[in-house]
């Protein structure tokens, strides 16, 4: 589709998906893969020649060229299941308009259509593109999409060969950049129509240059997701005959041209995920200038830097869909899209806009199918009895407010599939006949209100794919049964109580993510994890939990996020654990888990991101395959028994060296992709709780910058390692309360990126580093209760800190400490107020009055003694002024004779 939604397609996709799952219970796994696969067509059609055939006197066979160029074809590929066992030269196959996967036309002969599944073979790429292409001159459409060309470096001069070509697709190719030479010495078809190149990569150098040698007849141009940069350029404007275009998702700049008013044919014009800027209103006049007013029905600018507000846009009669979601736009949304009556879609979403929206503002809007207004402070003021003109299937209202009554006027949405009212103010109960809208309802999100009540089966939900969102609510009793065909469920942060015991009658799922954290369930974890092998993502903290975990966890082979902090088991960690090797993050902390910690964790989980034991019982030693981990940005071991030294190998922690991180957020991302770059995306981010200026904070948004080691409040000893001190990314480190020794190694002033830096209640000596000065960042510094000795180093960042920092070090000296270090202490005396004087008060008896007097005086007579004489005597005038000429002479020349001596001695 050119950039609509098909509903039915959409449908029939999923109905695909079922069907699939079907061929899954009557076929091999390695011929339903390839039947699978078959059914993403790639289509050759080739054009028919004028040739007359009687059918009543003529068999009609294909060409005995196109045979032979269709052998050679199947020469560069691997053949594995034997799909082209019907093609050969032997007699009874030598027909190739019988061969499986070919089609040729009833009249001519010629091979009309190419129907294979190109994913499963090893095409020799080249031979296939320079050998077997350039046997089918006449080819008229060319889909090679997915087919991996990165090798083909002379793809374009290929395809510039073939004269008649209307249609070109080669998308998600990997195509090489074309040599910008190339392209003067071949002319391209003058009859393309069709040229979609999208997701290559392709940078404006190769691709521009293409365009002066285009058909003026181009009705369809393709190119989003390449590299394209600057402007747009002017090469559109030729274009005349265009009706589609998109440009997404690459890095133009600036405005919409003006030529782009005069192209009467255009129908749908996508530039979303740019970095267009400007004022909207700049946009919709160059687009209103001229015809394309008129003919426009899709205009895509989401994602961009656009500003400022709606402008009329009363005279686009013709728009279906209208995106002008994530921009700067402001202002209140102007009336006059209440005057686009085909309206069909409509993005503001993820803007700045205010104000009230009013029932009279969808008067008109009878065609509406989807409707996107969330993260914008409106306000939705819509009369309780109120019956919408439209029947949407997708609605995002987040952040909007509409509470605090349950939208009553959502009961006449029969159709929706899609519905976001998240954080909208919502307070209550649900209705019942909310549960009974849509059967074909994939997405819901109600989370972030102040909904109670008990939750229905939603087990009812029939869609592939569902994605249920409930979160942060006040639901009670209970987790009902819910669907097996869903891929997120997060059910977090209500008041759900009771055992999760029915997770075992449910013995086929597709379920990603599943979150049940901050409820109230309580029990033994259920060990039947092995029928949930396609968990990503499973949160069960922040509940009662009790007993050991399962030795069925071991099964969740594909599990990223395992999160059980915050319960009440017990026992020693399953060595089935050990199976889990995706883990990204392990959380198990405040639990009552005892044993050594396992080696298998740095042997077997060597992708963990964050491994948080804190607050358990674990005891012994830190085992040196911790060191493993070179992918670890969050060790948290605090709050144990663990004794013995640190290991010298945690220098290999090598994230931990990189002072970056390429990502903030760690977690999934799901995308529903509405259009070619557009998409509606929902993410789950993981989150920890560190302890931070004394308290604990949750990270989420930020947890991928998070580099943190904190083995705090156990009983290692021996001294601070100087490998520590080259893991350069560090922001926090904490090894307080425990029993280690020695000096604090200069090193330490290499962490320059340190927010938090906790070394206290050890038995740390010698004096504080200077380096520890360089630390600029350094927000928290705890060196209290050691026995540090000397001057604190002076620095603008150590003085700063409050001397509780210090305390407990009875031998440290200097600010912000009370007592200054022996070589700075002056000799004790006497208060001012006694009857002796300081030297400084007896100093202070000579600055009286007469001193002032006297000093005004002495200038007085000393300056008008000398000036005045000399004013007043002209042979001492002369004279005085003489000698300062002299005097002037004299150390010039001297100067000149001086300066002239090493030039004369460099020319000897």
């Amino acid at each position: 589709m050119h950039g609509s939604i098909n509903w039915n397609g959409f449908q029939d996709f999923r109905y695909n998906n079922r069907f699939s799952k079907l061929l899954k219970i009557t076929m091999s796994s390695k011929l339903f893969l390839l039947l699978q696969h078959i059914a993403f067509l790639s289509m050759i059609l080739f054009q028919l020649e004028p040739r007359v055939a009687d059918s009543n006197k003529i068999k009609i066979r294909c060409v005995d060229e196109e045979r032979e160029a269709l052998l050679t074809f199947r020469q560069s590929l691997v053949d594995e299941y034997g799909i082209l066992s019907s093609w050969g030269r032997e007699d009874g196959k030598r027909d190739c308009c019988k061969w499986r996967g070919v089609r040729c036309s009833n009249t001519t002969g010629h091979v009309k259509v190419l129907n294979l599944r190109t994913s499963d073979y090893e095409f020799a790429r080249r031979k296939f593109l320079k050998e077997w292409l350039s046997h089918l001159s006449s080819l008229r459409h060319l889909d090679l999409s997915c087919v991996n060309l990165t090798k083909s470096s002379d793809w374009f001069q290929v395809v510039a060969n073939l004269h008649y070509l209307k249609s070109l697709v080669l998308r998600s190719c990997a195509l090489p950049p074309i040599n910008p030479s190339f392209i003067w010495h071949f002319n391209l078809s003058t009859s393309i129509e069709t040229l979609d190149l999208f997701d290559n990569n392709l940078p404006s150098s190769s691709v521009y240059p293409w365009f002066l040698n285009l058909s003026r007849n181009i009705l369809h141009l393709n190119l989003a997701s390449n590299s394209l940069q600057g402007p747009i350029p002017e090469a559109f404007q030729h274009m005349v005959s265009l009706r589609f275009l998109a440009l997404s998702s690459n890095e133009l700049e600036g405005g919409i041209p003006k030529f782009f008013g005069n192209m009467c044919s255009l129908n749908e014009l996508y530039l979303l995920n740019n970095k267009l800027s400007g004022q909207l209103s700049e946009f919709i006049q160059n687009l209103s200038s001229g015809c394309t007013v008129n003919s426009l029905e899709g205009l895509c600018l989401y994602d961009n830097d656009i500003t400022g507000p709606i402008p009329d846009l009363g005279g686009f009669s013709s728009l279906k869909e209208l995106y002008l979601g994530e921009n700067s736009l402001n202002g209140t949304i102007n009336k006059s899209l209440n005057h686009l009556f085909k309206l069909e879609t409509l993005s503001l979403d993820g803007n700045s806009f205010t104000g009230v929206i009013s029932e009279t503002f969808f008067s008109n809007m009878s065609n509406l199918q989807m409707l996107y207004l969330a993260n914008n402070p409106l306000t939705m003021k819509l009369s309780h009895d109120w019956v919408p003109p439209f029947q949407l299937k997708w609605l995002s209202l987040a952040s909007c407010k509409m509470g605090p009554n349950f939208p009553k006027w959502l009961r006449t949405q029969s159709q929706l599939i899609l519905l976001d009212i998240s954080n909208t103010g919502i307070s209550g109960t649900v209705p019942d006949w909310f549960w009974d809208l849509s059967v074909e309802l994939f997405f819901l999100n109600l989370s972030n209100n102040h909904i109670k009540g008990k939750l229905p089966d939603l087990s009812f939900l029939r869609s592939d794919d569902i994605v249920v969102d409930i979160s942060s609510n006040h639901f009670t009793g209970q987790i009902p049964p819910l669907p097996s065909n869903s891929t997120f469920l997060n059910l977090s942060k209500n008041k759900f109580s009771g055992s999760i015991t029915f997770l075992c009658s449910i013995i086929e799922n597709t379920w990603n993510i599943f979150d049940l954290s901050s409820n109230l369930l309580s029990g033994e974890l259920p060990d039947c994890w092995l029928n949930f092998n396609s968990l990503f993502i499973l949160n069960l903290a922040n509940n009662s939990f009790s007993g050991k975990i399962p030795d069925s966890m071991g099964f969740l082979h594909n599990i990223r996020t395992l999160s059980l902090n915050n319960n009440r088991l017990t026992r020693e960690l399953p060595s089935s654990l050990k199976n889990c090797s995706q883990l990204r993050v392990l959380d198990l902390r405040n639990n009552a888990l005892f044993g050594e910690i396992p080696i298998w964790i740095g042997g077997n989980l060597q992708n963990l991101i964050v491994l948080s034991l804190k607050s358990n019982n674990f005891h012994g030693n830190i085992p040196f395959q911790l060191c493993y981990l070179a992918f670890i940005q969050v060790l948290d071991l605090s709050l144990n028994n663990i004794s013995g030294k640190i290991p010298k190998c945690f220098s290999n922690f090598s994230t931990m060296i990189q002072e970056r991180s390429s990502d903030p957020i760690i977690g999934m991302a799901n995308r529903i992709w509405v259009l070619p770059g557009y998409v509606y995306q929902y993410r789950y981010l993981d989150n920890i709780l560190l302890t931070w200026k004394g308290s604990e904070h949750e990270y989420k948004s930020t947890l991928g910058f998070v580099k943190c080691l904190d083995l705090s409040s156990n009983k290692l000893c021996g001294p601070i390692l100087e490998e520590i001190m080259d893991l350069d990314g560090l922001i926090a480190l904490n090894l307080s309360r425990n029993n280690l020794t020695g000096p604090i190694s200069p090193k330490i002033g290499q962490l320059k990126s340190l927010d938090f830096l906790d070394l206290s209640r050890n038995h740390f000596s010698g004096s504080i580093p200077s380096s520890l000065v360089k630390l600029c960042g350094l927000g928290v510094l705890d060196l209290s209760y050691n026995n540090l000795s000397g001057k604190i180093p002076l620095g603008t960042q150590l003085q700063s800190f409050n001397a509780s920092v210090y305390a407990g070090n009875l031998e440290l000296c200097g600010p912000p400490l009370p007592n200054q270090c022996p070589n700075e202490e002056s000799t004790p005396c006497p208060g001012r107020d006694g009857d002796a004087n300081t030297p400084e008060d007896e100093d202070d008896q000579f600055i009286t009055l007469g001193f002032y007097v006297s000093l005004t005086l002495g200038f007085i007579v000393g300056f008008w003694g000398v000036c005045g004489t000399l004013m007043l005597n002209r042979s001492w005038r002369y004279g005085y002024f003489n000698f300062l000429t002299n005097m002037r002479d004299w150390l010039y020349i001297v100067g000149a004779v001086n300066a002239a001596k090493p030039q004369t001695k460099f020319r000897n």
